[in-house]
């Protein structure tokens, strides 16, 4: 083969190759999408799609809208309003923050985005920018933003080949939402397929939602989760030994409200279950992590798929030790515990090894509601300055709790601040 000299590529060419990294199927774009509807404020998203998001997929919300002279901007790769420096990528608390994915979906597709925000006047409007020829027109719009996207992969015929039936895309874009949903109580869903209502999750409480989008058989047989000490707190639901699955299709874990795959966790959660799953079962859970970000790297993966922890072994001691405690099959592991905050709470025998510092916290006492309740959007925890995140997480480390007691009032102790809900 001859020897070809150095070349740039061509930016669209470059837009391209990044979508192949970012956008494999129509529920990568779906994600993509709503993150950024999250981003935004939205308490409402709603997803349209046809044929299972191949042939177009819709994304409206009701949040803060695209300031009409960064409109043009929103297309462009690598501009974003989420980051601006080093020290903002340590610590991102957003869903987004590389600015590629509306250019990768552009790339791949005929898109479109209809935006308008607040404060235009009686007779304002949006306005509509199609990414492809450029064209910016007045459009009819509350405030908020819907993004269109047709014909998925119609520039890229070798890569729509690899698609999967309508059904199946269908299948996996629900999915993707699914997963949002459980992280956002607080917002609410609703997916449409070929004009038909498919999925929906109206805003309410944590427990209310997780019932809803796991069933009513996941939140029997499991059970409930919470722990903190320092930068970190955990919570959730484990499922009990008995209900464990042949499949690993019900396992979720979110850190800092983002669902990712991490293998460490999971073997911390497997190793949980060591003396009581055997086998090739796997267990059913779902997990929230909120951890200070500047301990978690979120920027290893090109989809935000997976994370990188400054202390792995650490946290899968603290992980599996609060598992463990979760299903001690004793009634102070799972019995519902109303107390005030600051007094000591009950550990149970099996629990009394957790020299990593952890203490159990108050358990989720509100029971499964029968009407939805409105409840305030999920904050990301504050930022811990300097290296007192760092410190505290070498104390958690070393087995002492006096530093990560000095932090623990840094992360919320209400259930209502926790990315659960």
């Amino acid at each position: 083969m001859a020897r070809r000299r150095i070349q740039e590529l061509p930016d669209e060419l470059i837009s391209q190759i990044a979508a192949g990294e970012v956008i494999d199927r129509p529920a990568a774009a779906v994600r993509e999408l709503v993150d950024n509807a999250l981003d935004a404020g939205a308490r409402q998203i709603t997803v349209r799609l046809m044929a299972g998001g191949v042939r177009s997929i819709s994304v409206e919300d009701d949040g803060a809208g695209i300031d009409l002279h960064d409109l043009p901007l929103a297309l462009k790769r690598h501009a974003t309003s989420k980051i601006s420096s080093l020290s903002d990528l340590e610590s991102v608390a957003t869903m987004g923050f590389r600015g590629e994915a509306l250019a990768a979906i552009a790339s791949v597709s005929d898109l479109s985005i209809t935006t308008r925000t607040a404060g235009v006047g009686p007779a304002g409007h949006g306005w509509r920018l199609a990414a492809r020829s450029g064209e910016l027109a007045p459009a009819a719009r509350a405030v908020g933003t819907t993004v269109e996207v047709q014909e998925l992969f119609f520039s890229t015929p070798a890569r729509r080949k690899f698609l999967k039936t309508d059904a199946t895309e269908l299948s996996h874009a629900l999915e993707a939402v699914r997963r949002h949903a459980l992280a956002r109580p607080d917002v609410g869903f609703a997916v449409w397929h070929e004009g038909r209502l498919v999925a929906q999750w109206r805003a309410g409480s944590a427990a209310h939602r997780l019932s809803d989008v796991l069933g009513l058989e996941f939140m029997a047989a499991s059970r409930d989760l919470q722990a903190q000490s320092g930068p970190l707190r955990l919570l959730g639901r484990v499922g009990q030994p008995e209900v464990a699955r042949a499949r690993g299709d019900l396992q979720y874990l979110f850190v800092n409200g983002r669902h990712v795959r991490d293998k460490l966790i999971n073997h911390a959660v497997r190793a949980a279950y060591e003396d009581q799953l055997h086998g090739s079962r796997h267990p059913a859970y779902v997990l929230f992590l909120t951890i200070s970000p500047e301990l978690v790297d979120v920027n290893v993966h090109p989809a935000k798929a997976e994370v990188r922890f400054r202390d792995g072994r650490a946290l899968h001691q603290a992980v599996q030790r609060a598992v463990e405690a979760a299903l001690a099959p004793t009634r102070a592991a799972t019995a519902v515990v109303a107390v005030a905050p600051a007094l000591p709470l009950a550990v149970p025998p099996a629990a009394q090894d957790l020299r990593q510092g952890w203490q159990p916290a108050l358990a989720w006492t509100e029971p499964l509601p029968s009407a939805q309740e409105p409840r305030p959007a999920w904050a990301a925890p504050d930022r811990l300055m300097g290296s007192g995140g760092l410190a505290t997480w070498a104390a958690l480390r070393a087995g002492g709790s006096a530093a990560a007691d000095r932090t623990a009032s840094s992360f919320p102790s209400t259930e209502a601040d926790a990315p659960a809900g």
